[in-house]
């Protein structure tokens, strides 16, 4: 196994949770524990295969627990793992940041909006 360099504290930290849908995802996990498919209907546009290639990249990485129980039909539920809630100051301020750039962006008459699904 390699090595793995980092030169700055956010390339380890983007490593584990950067590209497009972990972010989003753990954003969704923060409110409790959900399962595969209400997670892809609260997340648009992702696929199902990503978003089962993401949740196991984040179960590996000890961000997220996988529950399965053992019914029928299988019920398998997803949730924060205490390594992974110390990351929720930091969504916490993605998200704030976020919701102040879609500001300035409509401040300055750009066609864009935010729409919150609590």
């Amino acid at each position: 196994m390699t090595k793995r360099i980092y030169n700055i504290g956010v390339e380890a930290t983007m490593d584990v949770i950067g590209g497009k849908w972990k972010p989003i995802i753990l954003c969704n996990l923060r409110h409790g524990q959900q399962r595969p498919s209400e997670l892809r209907r609260n997340i648009q546009g992702i696929s199902q295969k990503m978003l089962t290639q993401q949740l196991r990249e984040l179960e590996q990485d000890n961000i997220v627990v996988r529950k399965s129980y053992n019914t029928v039909p299988p019920k398998v539920e997803y949730y924060l793992s205490d390594y992974g809630r110390s990351l929720e100051k930091l969504l916490d301020t993605l998200c704030s940041w976020g919701e102040m750039h879609v500001s300035t962006l409509q401040a300055k008459d750009e066609d864009v909006a935010l729409v919150k699904v609590d």
